[in-house]
């Protein structure tokens, strides 16, 4: 494979890479041309929206072809174009040929979520002070084990439930993704779990991820989670959780528990708002920037 290196200024970026589409690569990425030095500059959105703009003031473009040909080709086009107007070429390279199943799973080592509690692929060996663990691969659904969002959330699993089932009980995870809350759940003694998703896919990948860790998770979409439960557990974002207010609050049983994250430091007050009818929300935990907000019926 080859890529071929463009440089835009930032009203240039869309339209290029849109052009890069028509001709067929494979691939198209967008990076700050002055990462890593002091011209460098911050561009991100909410978690889940589109970034404010589509690229940096000055913009590395790299698109990726099969072949040499194809990416000369394409030079040629894009340089003959009015829209073009501003971009330099940087060349036209060969890709260095990698095993990247094993360069991807480099990427994905064990998570202590607690001393004696883990995240781990299945390509790596069990950490010594693994007590309990949850074996998980990367998947299409989101919850590796790696975003704060989903290591807050495990932390208090981890610290409220016990062998016998006591504290989290009947327990719901809605929003599953890859069904890591639900099975860290199982782990700690929930008697009954119920995980659900609007999406079929991540469905199905907390089926196979309860399997392969040897749990018993009931997973379907929403209209699956009936009735109320002892522990709601909803990793999400700040948005969509908002909106489910009403429902989430309708699951908590007397006494149980409700646990809630994908929300940002800033945004505390609004959910705090939007449960106030229902559940007094607080702030339970932190880590880089999010927040783990709970209450109790």
């Amino acid at each position: 494979m080859f890529e071929l290196n463009l440089l835009c200024p930032e009203e240039r970026v869309e339209t290029v890479s849109d052009a890069l589409d028509a001709l067929e690569a494979l691939s198209v990425s967008v990076e700050d041309a002055d990462a890593h030095t002091d011209a460098e500059q911050a561009l991100f959105g909410e978690p889940g929206m589109p970034a404010p703009r589509e690229g940096w003031q000055r913009s590395r473009i790299t698109a990726l072809f099969p072949t040499q040909e194809a990416a000369e080709e394409a030079r040629q086009l894009l340089q003959a174009q009015d829209f073009f107007e501003g971009c330099i070429v940087q060349g036209v390279s060969a890709v260095q040929e990698q095993d990247w199943v094993r360069l991807t799973q480099s990427q994905f080592a064990p998570v202590d979520i607690t001393p004696d509690f883990w995240i781990v692929p299945t390509w790596h060996e069990m950490p010594a002070a693994a007590r309990r663990s949850i074996r998980l691969d990367p998947g299409l659904a989101f919850g590796t084990g790696t975003h704060p969002t989903t290591r807050m959330c495990l932390r208090w699993i981890a610290k409220h439930g016990d062998a016998a089932g006591q504290a989290l009980g009947r327990v719901l995870d809605y929003g599953c993704g890859s069904g890591i809350l639900a099975i860290g759940a199982a782990k700690f003694g929930a008697t009954e779990i119920d995980a659900v998703d609007i999406d079929t896919a991540a469905v199905e990948s907390t089926r196979q991820n309860a399997q392969a860790n040897g749990v018993q998770v009931n997973a379907g979409l929403p209209e699956r989670a009936q009735g109320q439960y002892q522990t709601v557990l909803a990793n999400i974002l700040a948005t969509p959780l908002k909106v489910l207010a009403p429902l989430l609050s309708g699951h908590v049983a007397q006494g149980g528990h409700l646990v809630l994250a994908g929300i940002l430091e800033r945004q505390a007050e609004e959910l705090q708002e939007a449960y106030a009818p229902w559940l007094q929300l607080q702030v339970s935990d932190r880590e880089d920037g999010w927040i783990l907000m709970t209450a109790r019926r």
